[in-house]
């Protein structure tokens, strides 16, 4: 039955981990950070106030080409 739940819970992680590392990927940063995902509680917020308060690396090459 734990089991079972662990398996849910890892699945949901992976559903959730993906988009989140195209994400990143797409931002320009690492795609490793979206192994935030699976930590309890405030993973997903740490990476929502990531890509909302830092600069993101593709913008700033964007502006050094213009």
């Amino acid at each position: 039955m734990i089991f079972q739940e662990m398996v849910q819970v890892f699945i949901i992680g992976l559903l959730i981990f993906l988009p989140v590392c195209l994400i990143y990927k797409k931002a320009g940063f690492h795609p490793a950070w979206a192994a935030l995902v699976f930590l309890p509680g405030f993973g997903l917020l740490l990476i929502f106030m990531q890509l909302a308060l830092v600069p993101w690396p593709n913008l700033r090459q964007e502006k050094d080409i213009l």
